[in-house]
């Protein structure tokens, strides 16, 4: 384990946060989930020595620890990116807190553009698999060859969510560093690709929990349309409004997966 890692869980347990049956990563907007979390247990990142600093609006900064559906969870309201100039071994810290916590399931959500028209805005994306042009998922000294393949599980959490109503697509998310928003001619080259949605993040934890042996579940919210789908300049305002329209089936979906792990 890496020694900051270790650092940042004997901190953690200091404070009360020990293990968890699930772990939930929030993505930009999705914070309210920890609303959820019964007889919770805050902590600040801040207030953990190594952890690395947020700065990306719509990300609260805190762990959360506590139960929801009578499972124990702990959710990390705040992720690190690689456009915000982390190397990839920050942005995957929050898998590797969770591998040190022993905890068997990770369920990881983000805002991301949908590059498709058969997604709209609002629309919850389960991510059945994941792509990127250039960019290497895996850790320097990691084989290049762990494999993500969620189509048992998938059929199942589908098919879960419409027998509680909530609506839920699937599609493949593509990968990019960022920081800046793709292109039209770039979005035109995703979606011949194959690609549904875009983002700048999930697609390395997913495969990191994967070669830890974590099962692992990738949820997207469509916050906007990518470049050239549809008219209209992108902001990352889109972000906050799109999340509270749909936090509630978000929250309702989440409690669904947590209750229904093994």
């Amino acid at each position: 384990m890496d020694k900051n890692v270790a650092h940042i869980v004997h901190q953690l347990k200091e404070k009360g946060i020990t293990g968890a049956e699930v772990a939930v990563v929030l993505g930009s907007g999705l914070g309210d989930f920890a609303e959820q979390i019964d007889g919770k247990i805050t902590v600040k990142y801040d207030d953990i020595e190594g952890m690395p600093e947020v700065t990306v609006a719509g990300h609260a900064g805190s762990v959360y620890y506590g139960d929801v559906e009578g499972k124990r969870v702990i959710a990390f309201g705040g992720r690190f990116h690689g456009y915000e100039g982390h190397p990839l071994e920050t942005s995957l810290i929050l898998v590797h807190i969770a591998h040190a916590l022993n905890i068997p399931f990770v369920i990881i959500s983000n805002a991301a553009g949908a590059v498709t028209q058969r997604l709209s805005t609002g629309d919850l994306v389960l991510i059945n698999d994941f792509m990127s042009p250039s960019y290497k998922f895996a850790l320097p000294g990691v084989p290049n060859r762990i494999r993500f393949d969620n189509k048992k599980e998938r059929a199942k959490i589908l098919e879960l969510a419409a027998s509680a109503g909530i609506p839920l697509q699937h599609g493949t998310y593509f990968f990019l560093k960022g920081p800046t928003y793709e292109t039209k001619a770039e979005v035109r080259a995703y979606r011949i690709m194959g690609a549904d949605v875009v983002g700048m993040s999930t697609a390395p934890e997913m495969l990191e929990c994967t070669r830890l042996g974590i099962r692992c579940i990738g949820i997207s919210l469509v916050t906007n349309m990518a470049t050239g789908v549809e008219a209209g300049k992108l902001d990352h305002s889109e972000v906050k409004e799109t999340a509270e329209m749909r936090k509630a089936d978000f929250a309702k979906l989440v409690n669904l997966l947590i209750a229904k792990s093994a």
